[in-house]
């Protein structure tokens, strides 16, 4: 599966962005899109999953109630609307898939997914 990330920019504190992650390739319904972010000098940090079959959802806590994570099955295309930006959130935001067999709890860990997007950068000016 190969992703496209979009929709990064630079938006004042208080404002919103809508990312976009495109995937190329057979989604089937076991797998779980994610979305993490990695900020200069930090880690790769989860932000939020969605199940392609049911569309079960996770945040992280930072972003719960700020950011909401969709997909659209016929364009295999997920969406995370974040709203309330902080300078904090400022990171390259990456999609990522986790090819699951079978049912799976969603996971944080980005060790567990497969296959990476090239990133978008997402700036909060203050």
């Amino acid at each position: 599966v190969q992703l496209q990330a979009s929709g990064g920019g630079l938006v004042q504190a208080g404002g919103s962005l809508r990312l976009s992650c495109a995937a190329s390739g057979d989604i089937f319904s076991n797998y779980h899109i994610g979305w993490f972010r990695q900020a200069p000098g930090q880690g790769r940090e989860f932000v939020s999953a969605i199940t392609w079959r049911e569309a079960n959802k996770r945040y992280s806590d930072s972003v719960k109630g700020r950011f909401i994570i969709s997909r659209d099955v016929a364009k295999n295309t997920v969406y995370l609307q974040m709203s309330g930006l902080e300078p904090e959130d400022t990171a390259v935001y990456y999609c990522a898939v986790r090819r699951n067999l079978r049912r799976t709890p969603i996971s944080s860990a980005p060790s567990e997914y497969n296959d990476w997007g090239q990133g978008t950068l997402v700036t909060v000016s203050s």
